[in-house]
């Protein structure tokens, strides 16, 4: 439901959006310009009297002096000797400069307030203020859902590089929009009267009691109990007209003060309504604080960019989105299947399976699984989900645990579930797995047993559908076609080979980018960015299932590299070794932010052994800030698998990267990678204690053997391997 608010209300407003953010951000911009031009303002405690004294004396004829928000002394003249407006200083009474004020700031408030179309257009910013405001609270709901919850919400951001940017721009955004858009709806209400802004008019005008000469103003005893500061505006007596008072107006309130006597004759003080108007609209506007007119300024100049990367998702998610032929109403369906899908690669199977229960005579209903309800003619429910990232939810599955707990109870249907991933990863199905053991202890009948299936297995998926047709008590066979996922194609660059000497043949592959522009990375033709941990997922030639390569560099160094080990019987690892520069793969890259080293300026330690440097040696190269990298690389011989050895060399001496260590188990004295960690035990100690983020990337059996290690290294200190993933420092690359 939020996607579907936020998406059509997104892209109904988005021009006017537009609109009133250029225009905002220019007029918060204009607060700062004031300040700035502000003469030097008099000693604290300066009062009203004082200086509306050295005006009248520097220059007769002064009608009215003002004190704007930015703390400028505006005051207006009649005759001969100034112009007619001029900007004052306080302590000495002199006009110092014709105030002009500007009519392009008076055609952008006109158009920022009403575009020009009076009460209309007041209407419509109000109701587009009202839409920024439910944009925000559905893009909040959203986030939270995403990132697992409010506890995670300033968490890293998940998801392609498109959607990172749209979440850290928005969250970022917040501190300037919220304050923005609310004070906006105020300030529209207030225009229709629908809520009181305070104004009223003031008692009738009285008259002065004696005639007699008026006094010198700066002697006005009224007026010599007012600060400056609190001066709003002060106008003189009208000279023809005898009996005429002095009408001045504060931030407290306005009143009349007798010119003969000094006296205040009436006074109407400001209540709680339009003192809480002033502070709206100067939070509003930043007028009298033009630091926050800044952050309001920049907020506003967000807005722009988070309409465009919002419609590029949207239309990206438009074009992945698997449309379910003849599906059937929630209310009425006797079959439900759930999908959670970070990719999109789940709904193809959900689609089969549509597809096959429906031609079976059954009434299905397909849906993401963060929408889970209650079913009223429901017969089982289904739920096909994969798992994301560090075994967490994907992005259609963010809420479904929180609404399995907000529901009464459990339903009288039974429920099965699959789980998609890939055994390369060590959290396979850890989704899946949360979802079945969710529902068991929520009393949820099973129709079937969790099963998982592994690299979108259509075999797998086909026996698993035969299971489900037996607990159906029905015949029928689910049978998938797997889709080729949409891919680019890469050119070899270059190659260097590794590890032919000691049968463990190795290859650092670099391939250029695709000629793509700023338009086709945002329609999603184009490689998106990415960044050293990323992954590279490439597809065989006959092949629908990508096999994964962690990414050795950047989208900023010009190049994509990977580090591959040709495995026995391997079908891409050994399509890959075959490689000659100028061949082709087809692949994508897919989004990796578990896998990063922790912001800040903390060292980071790196062990890897193998081709799990490729991450690793990224990292290094990404490193132009010379924040402490330690590498700890485990290879078998340092003269056959060495790998990036002479760019580490390079590393070294730029201070990229800060120490090496090194260890190659078919040499004298040599042995594993986490033995070369256990002879540094004091020195690794000392950088975990001071806040060092640990990193591991390799084969399983070499990360096992790591964590059993630092387990040892660091029980002297109190801390574990474990401790430290809880608190975000140790993370896995494994395969």
């Amino acid at each position: 439901m939020f996607r579907r608010i936020h998406a059509f209300l997104g892209l109904l407003a988005v021009a006017l959006l537009l609109l009133v953010a250029a225009s905002g951000a220019v007029l918060s911009v204009l607060p700062a310009i004031e300040h700035t031009q502000v003469v030097a303002a008099p000693a604290a405690g300066t009062s009203v009297a004082s200086v509306a004294g050295r005006v009248a004396a520097q220059q007769p004829g002064v009608e009215t002096l003002k004190r704007l928000p930015s703390g400028a002394v505006i005051a207006y003249f009649t005759g001969d000797g100034a112009p007619p407006t001029s900007v004052i200083d306080p302590a000495t009474g002199t006009p110092v400069a014709a105030y002009v004020p500007s009519s392009v700031q008076r055609a952008l408030t006109n158009l920022h307030r009403s575009l020009f179309l009076g009460d209309a257009g007041r209407l419509a910013m109000g109701l587009t203020a009202l839409a920024l405001l439910v944009l925000i609270v559905s893009g909040l709901a959203m986030t939270a859902r995403r990132m697992g919850g409010w506890r995670r919400m300033l968490g890293r951001a998940r998801g392609s590089g498109m959607q990172r940017v749209h979440v850290d721009l928005g969250r970022l955004a917040l501190v300037g929009l919220v304050p923005s858009t609310l004070t906006a709806l105020y300030l529209s209400l207030a225009t229709f009267g629908v809520i009181p802004d305070g104004s009223a008019p003031l008692t009738p005008l009285p008259t002065m009691s004696v005639s007699a000469p008026a006094l010198p103003v700066g002697e006005l005893t009224a007026l010599g109990r007012v600060d400056l500061e609190e001066l709003r505006e002060l106008t003189f007596p009208d000279p023809a007209q005898p009996d005429d008072l002095f009408h001045l107006s504060t931030a407290r309130g306005e009143g009349f003060i007798d010119p003969t006597t000094g006296s205040l004759l009436a006074w109407h003080e400001h209540g709680v309504a339009a003192r809480l108007y002033d502070v709206v609209y100067m939070l509003h506007t930043g007028q009298g604080l033009w630091w926050l007119g800044l952050v309001l300024g920049a907020a506003a100049l967000c807005l722009p960019i988070l309409g465009v990367t919002g419609a590029v998702i949207w239309w990206r998610r438009r074009r992945t989105q698997v449309a379910v032929a003849h599906d059937a109403t929630e209310t009425h369906a006797d079959t439900v299947i759930l999908v959670g899908s970070e990719g999109g690669s789940t709904w193809s199977f959900a689609r089969t399976l549509h597809a096959t229960l429906t031609a079976h005579g059954h009434r299905v209903h397909t849906a993401p699984m963060n929408e889970l309800r209650a079913y009223p003619a429901a017969q089982r429910l289904l739920v096909l989900t994969a798992t994301y990232g560090d075994g967490t939810a994907p992005a259609s599955g963010g809420a479904f645990l929180e609404r399995i707990e907000a529901m009464p109870g459990a339903p009288a249907y039974p429920v099965a579930v699959l789980g998609f991933g890939d055994r390369q990863f060590p959290h396979f199905c850890r989704f899946a797995v949360d979802v079945d053991a969710a529902l068991a202890q929520r009393g949820w009948t099973r129709l079937l047993p969790l099963t998982t299936i592994d690299r979108q297995s259509a075999p797998s998926f086909a026996r698993w559908g035969a299971t489900l047709a037996a607990a159906m008590g029905e015949a029928f066979t689910v049978t998938h076609v797997p889709e080729r996922p949409r891919t680019h194609r890469l050119p070899l660059v270059a190659r260097i080979d590794y590890g032919e000497a000691i049968d463990a043949p190795t290859a650092v592959l670099r391939f250029a980018l695709p000629p793509t522009g700023l338009v086709a990375r945002l329609t999603g033709r184009g490689l998106p960015r990415f960044a050293a941990g990323d992954l590279l997922a490439v597809v065989p030639p006959g092949n629908t299932v990508p096999r994964y390569y962690s990414l050795a560099s950047a989208s900023a160094d010009g190049f994509v590299e990977i580090c591959v080990r040709k495995r026995p019987g391997g079908l891409c690892s050994g399509l890959l070794h075959t490689l000659a520069v100028g061949d082709t793969i087809d692949a994508f890259v897919k989004a990796n932010p578990q896998y990063r080293p922790a912001r800040g300026r903390r060292p980071v330690i790196l062990i890897g052994a193998g081709a799990g440097i490729g991450p690793l040696a990224g990292f290094i190269r990404a490193n132009a800030a010379r924040r402490p990298l330690h590498l700890y690389f485990g290879g078998r011989s340092s003269a056959s698998d060495f790998l990036y050895e002479r760019e580490i060399a390079g590393w070294l001496d730029e201070g990229r990267l800060t120490t090496l260590a090194t260890s190659f188990s078919r040499e004298r004295g040599g042995g594993y990678v986490q033995d070369r960690v256990r002879r540094d035990a004091e020195r690794l100690r000392s950088l975990i204690a001071s806040g060092a983020h640990v990193m591991v990337c390799g084969g399983r059996e070499m990360a096992n053997g790591v964590m059993r290690t630092l387990a040892d290294v660091l029980a002297p200190i109190g801390l574990t391997p474990l401790a430290l993933k809880a608190q975000g420092r140790y993370s896995e690359d494994v395969y």
